[in-house]
């Protein structure tokens, strides 16, 4: 065998699998030249998912492209220490199933497509402990709505083992390790994801992705802190919870697939979702996404937080992300930056943690400054004496998204030498943020390890604004007018400004729209220091509707452009309102009763069937153009008939409603409601008037009278009292007749049944047909029983057949029962005691000539005796004993004849005279007795 021409064409094959690139081909036949023989191991390792330590976390994401097409990400933090090159992946099989029945929906191949280092915020405070490699493995797939539309969703996971083995709170040990106890941990990736239409609608949705991986590492007894966040494509919420990390369902490096539910990792003694770190605060994330904890020992953590999506208050996702936290002691001890402050006007820095200044409307913009100066101890520490420094500003006490750094220097970082201090200059504007004072964070930071250590000044600053004279009306305010429908009215407005700034003229309303109520407001002259208009209202109801109200505010709102645009504007208030005429109501009227303007007509009774009919009737005194109709579902749901109707002054329309078995349900409702209405929207001024009438009937079941049952024997067999006594062997034959009288709405379906047997045995062996029929149904009831009906030597059995009749009168369905008693018996032995002739004389004189013993017929007369005309009987045949055999022998033990019929004859043919012996077997006894022959 040439195992390099083998290997090679191996390592040509994996290329083509995507596993290997040319270059691992180039590469791998060097190292057949240089180490045959442990190539064969690095194929294995290549080939063959290896149990190996190297999972550091990660996570799912599927995000939507287009249409039902997503792309599926998983990303992989690989660790590049500890975990055996041969362990990474180049492919990646995921499952997807659905969530209602853990169903297996798809499987999807995602490839390795990118491989990169963790970058790490300060590389020179790590001891090397830290370097992982991000991998993502991904691929575009469809979701059609054919197999992902179930509204309970779909989850997507893949396991892998295994996790790094030197984890301090979790147990990892090494499956692969002679002294393996079961403590494995993998990680099993999960994601949820709803379905791609909702109501009927293409529903889209993106996970959420971009999760940043940790700053570098945390140190004991030091708060550390970091934004774990991930964004949200489609702008929904998200929220983030710590969870048990997910173990996988075996310690195969590949567990197979399998859906939920997964088993959680195994914590070590003293750790816990409550005690992740053993921290004192220990690791917890907030809602918004912020980790925080701090640290008391060193050792690598593994942790998992669970983010849920909300769109609407509505969860429709999940996503878990795992990852590691690594504590270990810094290079040094290190100590935070110290900041203080100073006015210009102070000869030293003084302001240790808070401070305050004022400033009146006449200071300049250079006066209007304060100077903060760092220090930092470690700028005096070997071995560079030195250390950088920055400082940065945050609102406290108004809005955090206020962008506040133009107060601060152009440079604002510095590296300290030699315990040597940086002074910043820290400049206000000249208008405030808000009315009121500024609280102000500025926060000194240096580069410490593992995370920027910081001080924190706190600065109130009183500004005040420069001097404003506000604008003012020079029109009466507020107006309060009421105009009668139909009228029209003008209100001008003025208003000026002493400083003669420009002004902004705006108006506001109480919740409606100038246009809907027939008013326009307009601006007649706007120019620096004056401004005027107007407000003009036609109050036509038979334009503009006031049937909603009638009461309307407007505010005209004037404010004047200075500097800081910081007053509030001025107002002139108009509460305006309309006198409407008055309209004569509509009525509504039944003939179910006597009153004339009832509402309301209860206590109306039906049974299926029957019909409800009445007529309503609507009047309008003023002959305006009214509308009748049904004012629910009631017509539509019962196929009730009421046509809605229309006219000037008087209307008039009938209900009906055939009540039927169709169109009712009294297992869910028996009382209906139906209410009608007459309404009045052409008066004048549009007002919606109406009148209603609801009238109430409840709806019993149909009248029914109940079928009846009858059993006709058709062989003539007594049947009183439907009970039938017979001796087996005598068939029955009977007939179930059923017969209903209803004739209205139409004849019944009847359905006759055999709904029991019963007997000291059961029985067996009878015909009975379920059978049908519309008003009448009949079937028939057939048993010929044999000796089988009989057990345990018990040859009479009892036996009741119990037949139903039913009809299928909705809701009130009702039948008739016959129960048929049979009673059976074997055929009875008459008892006569067995003497049969022992003397025959076949001489062929017609007399005594053969021997038998079922009767003698007159072929065989017994002559010249008395009892001549005697008929020898055997016992009858029946269930207990039947005929078997006849034997007769000579005497010297010979068998001379042998016979099964009961009717058997022997003449003794070619026999000698004397003594024979006879031997008759029955079922259940025997006869022996003795014969002779004579000439």
């Amino acid at each position: 065998m040439n195992i390099d021409h083998e290997f090679k064409g191996l390592a040509q094959n994996y290329s083509k699998m995507g596993v290997l690139d040319d270059a691992g081909i180039c590469y791998i036949s060097m190292i057949l030249v240089k180490m045959k023989k442990w190539l064969f191991t690095l194929l294995l390792l290549i080939a063959f998912p290896l149990m190996a330590s190297h999972i550091v976390g990660g996570e799912f994401e599927l995000i939507h492209i287009s249409g039902t097409q997503y792309r599926l990400n998983m990303i992989l933090y690989f660790d590049k220490i500890n975990g055996t090159p041969g362990a990474k992946d180049y492919s990646v099989s995921v499952y997807i199933y659905r969530k209602s029945d853990d169903l297996l929906i798809q499987n999807v191949i995602l490839p390795l497509t990118d491989s990169s280092d963790v970058g790490y915020s300060q590389p020179k405070c790590s001891h090397g402990e830290l370097k992982t490699k991000k991998l993502i493995y991904t691929s575009l797939i469809t979701l059609p709505p054919s197999l992902y539309g179930d509204p309970g969703g779909y989850y997507v996971v893949w396991q892998r083992c295994c996790r790094n083995y030197g984890i301090d709170n979790i147990y990892s040990h090494n499956p692969n390790s002679n002294v393996f106890d079961g403590l494995y941990a993998g990680q099993t990736f999960y994601l949820e994801f709803p379905a791609v239409v909702k109501n009927g609608q293409s529903f889209y949705n993106s996970s959420p992705r971009l999760f940043p991986p940790l700053n570098d590492y945390a140190s004991p007894y030091t708060p550390y802190y970091v934004d774990f966040r991930g964004i949200d494509d489609d702008g929904d919420s998200l929220a983030y919870t710590m969870v048990t990390p997910l173990n996988t369902v075996s310690p195969s490096p590949l567990p197979p697939a399998s859906s939920r539910p997964y088993p959680d990792i195994f914590w070590q003694n003293g750790f816990s979702l409550n005690n992740i770190i053993g921290g004192h605060p220990d690791l917890r994330i907030s809602t918004d996404g912020l980790l925080t904890c701090t640290p008391i020992y060193t050792g690598l953590y593994v942790f998992a937080v669970k983010i849920e999506q909300f769109r609407n208050k509505e969860k429709i996702g999940e996503s878990r992300r795992d990852f590691q936290m690594l504590v270990t002691d810094p290079p040094k001890k290190y100590y935070p930056p110290k900041i203080v402050g100073k006015k210009l006007t102070d000869a030293t820095f003084t302001y240790v943690n808070n401070m305050s200044v004022t400033y009146d409307n006449t200071v300049t913009d250079g006066n209007r400054c304060i100077q903060v100066q760092v220090s930092d101890p470690d700028s005096q520490s070997p071995p560079n004496y030195s250390e950088f420094v920055g400082i940065r500003v945050v609102p406290l006490n108004f809005s955090k998204n206020t962008d506040i750094n133009g107060i601060l220097p152009a440079v604002t970082t510095d590296s300290l030498r030699h315990g040597s201090t940086r002074n910043f200059t820290i400049c206000f504007p000249q208008c405030p943020y808000f009315n009121g004072p500024l609280e102000i964070g500025i926060i000194a930071y240096d580069d410490a390890c593992s995370l920027p250590l910081t001080d924190t000044l706190i600065v109130v600053v009183n500004i005040q604004p420069p001097l404003n004279t506000p604008p003012y009306f020079t029109t009466a305010t507020p107006v309060n007018a009421v105009l009668n429908e139909g009228d029209q009215a003008t209100w001008p407005f003025n208003a000026l400004d002493n400083e003669q700034d420009s002004m902004i003229v705006s108006l506001i309303t109480d919740g409606f729209v100038l246009a809907d109520a027939g008013m326009t407001f307009s601006i007649t002259t706007n120019q620096k220091g004056k401004v005027s208009g107007q407000i003009h209202w036609d109050a036509y109801c038979n334009i503009y509707d006031f049937t909603k109200r009638t009461s309307f505010q407007v505010k005209v709102l004037v404010n004047d452009i200075d500097r800081c645009n910081s007053d509030s504007p001025v107002a002139a208030v108009y509460n305006l309102s309309v006198k409407l005429p008055g309209v004569a109501n509509p009525f509504i009227d039944t003939d179910l009763t006597s009153d004339p303007h009832e509402h309301l007509v209860p206590g109306l009774v039906r049974h299926v069937n029957e019909s409800l009919s009445f007529n309503v009737t609507g009047t309008q005194a003023d002959n305006d153009f009214i509308k009748l109709r049904e004012n629910g579902p009631g017509l539509l749901v019962n196929n009730a008939s009421f046509p809605p109707t229309s006219g000037n002054g008087s209307v008039a329309s009938h209900f009906q409603w055939d009540i039927t078995c169709d169109n009712v349900n009294l297992k869910k409702q028996d009382t209906f409601e139906y209410q009608f209405v007459v309404i009045d929207t052409a008066n004048w001024c549009r007002f919606i008037k109406t009148d209603t009438v609801t009238v109430i009937v409840k709806v019993l079941p149909p009248d029914n009278i109940k079928p009846e049952l009858v059993i006709e024997s058709q062989n003539e067999l007594a049947l009183p009292n439907n009970t039938l006594s017979i001796t087996l062997g005598e068939p029955i034959f009977l007939n179930l007749l059923g017969m209903d009288a209803n004739v209205n709405p139409g004849k019944d379906s009847l359905t006759l049944k055999l709904i029991s047997e019963a007997g000291n045995v059961d029985p067996v062996g009878y015909s009975f047909t379920t059978a049908t029929g519309l008003g009448n149904v009949v079937s028939s009831f057939i048993w010929t029983p044999d000796c089988s009906i009989f057990k345990d030597h018990v040859y009479q059995n009892e036996y009741t057949f119990k037949f139903n009749v039913l009809d299928n009168r909705c809701f009130n369905i009702k039948g008739d029962t016959v129960t048929l008693h049979v009673n059976i018996k074997d055929v009875e032995n008459t008892g006569k005691e067995f003497l049969p002739g022992n003397i025959i004389t076949p001489n062929g004189d017609g007399c005594n000539d053969y021997f038998a013993v079922e009767g003698i017929d007159s072929n065989n007369p017994v002559c010249n005796t008395p009892d001549a005309d005697q008929v020898v009987s055997l016992p009858v045949d029946n269930c207990a004993g039947r005929f078997q055999i006849v034997r007769i022998h000579n005497r010297w033990g010979k068998q001379v004849f042998e016979s099964n019929q009961r009717n058997f004859r022997w003449y003794a043919q070619n026999e000698s005279s004397g003594v024979y012996y006879y031997v008759i077997e029955f079922s259940n006894s025997e006869y022996k007795g003795v014969i002779t022959v004579r000439p």
